[in-house]
């Protein structure tokens, strides 16, 4: 996942100068935002139990 995550740094720094458009500077947060929604997706409990368990945690 790491190298996965390096290759969309890379891609986006390489598009974002390429193309001009610091637009693509903003994949790599969006593609970390989905990695963690795909892991709270994993847990076998309920979406919004799940989000409200890790809300409680201090």
């Amino acid at each position: 996942m790491l190298y996965f995550l390096l290759l969309v740094v890379v891609a986006s720094i390489f598009l974002a100068v390429y193309r001009k458009q610091p637009l693509f500077l903003g994949l790599p947060f969006a593609a970390i935002f989905v990695h963690v929604l795909v892991q709270i997706a994993m847990v076998p409990m309920g979406f919004f139990e799940t989000l409200k368990f890790i809300m409680s945690l201090r």
